[in-house]
């Protein structure tokens, strides 16, 4: 009987994680200018009949998703930061693609620069998922070295893009709200900076290396997941966002089933990739859950809408779930590491000890 009441007690408490619906006071015209940033490269591509370098662009225009509520001068800067790191990730993943014995290795570094950059000046959320994310994309975007320049300079174009739709978004913006003020940077410590990323970096390139090895048909978005779910700050947040990211995915994945069967040309994939981005950008404050259902057509159409028709759409949602689930259980046991206190000390030790002496002053 006490294990029944236990088990009921269990099951109250992730329901009520599960359907909590928080606050938000953000205004509808964020969202918009979210959508017009990822969604007006797409229809550029549609008009001038080259749908795979809208599908670039648009990776660019997540660097919107980055501008924080601060002061015009400075949320201007942030964002070509942030943009210059999109483009720089990107290369970096785009040349990997020659290296394929090497790939993983060049995703686990992406992935720990950027987590320490990102905690170093204290990037909110999404942190350093869509750097990662675009980087893992490229790696495995087919082509030749001397499209590299063009791929580069497409992303680029795309976060110039959305830098500029920011700017006009943030003078409308700033005559509603006041801005936050600029917070000074806290001293970084080596466990936040250091440490943390390292961890988290080793565990998306064991998730890649998992992928590889399964011989998974699209394995960037194991580390994708993978990094989606790690980055909590708690371990309660992890295994929230965790079962949240599986559940929304299972039904995301159900809505994009829907969505290929429609006889959608690449005018209405643009359309419908702008009306996804609204909606995600008006839930994911309220409740994560719920917003996955719609990031897992809108980031399957934003990797595969360049090849879809070419093959059965069952095997395209299968594999996705294959990767989100694999991608979650690493991250979910990256997380267990990472906020297990004898894991910190012993491997925290060492890492210490390989750590040059003035790096962590």
């Amino acid at each position: 009987m006490h294990i029944w009441q236990r088990l009921k007690t269990l099951v109250q408490t992730e329901l009520r994680h599960l359907t909590t619906i928080n606050p938000s006071n953000r205004r509808w015209q964020m969202p918009v200018a979210a959508a017009l940033a990822t969604g007006l490269p797409l229809m550029v591509g549609a008009y001038f009949g080259h749908m795979d370098y809208g599908l670039v662009s648009s990776l660019g225009g997540l660097v919107f998703l980055y501008a924080p509520n601060t002061p015009l001068s400075h949320r201007m800067v942030w964002l070509m930061a942030c943009g210059f790191g999109m483009a720089a990730c990107y290369a970096l993943g785009v040349m990997g693609h020659f290296f394929p014995a090497m790939l993983m290795w060049v995703i686990t570094f992406i992935a720990i620069l950027v987590t320490m950059v990102c905690r170093f000046y204290r990037v909110g959320p999404p942190g350093s998922l869509f750097f990662v994310m675009a980087a893992a994309i490229g790696a495995y975007s087919p082509g030749d070295v001397q499209a590299i320049p063009l791929k580069v300079g497409l992303l680029t174009m795309g976060a110039l893009l959305a830098c500029l739709i920011a700017f006009f978004y943030s003078l409308h913006a700033l005559r509603l709200d006041a801005p936050q003020p600029v917070s000074p940077l806290p001293p970084p410590t080596f466990d936040f900076v250091v440490f943390d990323a390292v961890v988290i970096g080793a565990f998306v390139g064991i998730s890649l290396a998992l992928a590889q090895v399964l011989q998974l048909e699209r394995p960037y978005w194991v580390p994708v997941s993978c990094l989606a779910v790690i980055q909590g700050a708690t371990l309660r947040a992890v295994w929230n966002r965790q079962l949240q990211r599986v559940l929304g995915t299972g039904i995301g994945l159900l809505l994009s089933w829907a969505l290929l069967m429609l006889p959608l040309n690449e005018w209405g994939i643009s359309l419908m990739m702008i009306a996804l981005a609204f909606v995600i950008e008006s839930m994911v404050v309220r409740h994560y859950g719920i917003a996955v259902i719609f990031i897992t057509p809108l980031t399957l159409f934003l990797a595969e809408a360049a090849t879809l028709g070419q093959g059965s759409p069952a095997a395209l949602i299968e594999a996705r779930f294959l990767d989100t689930l694999l991608g979650c259980v690493v991250g979910l046991a990256g997380a267990v590491c990472l906020h297990d206190p004898r894991f910190r000390t012993v491997v925290g030790t060492q890492l210490r000890r390989l750590t040059p002496t003035r790096l962590m002053r």
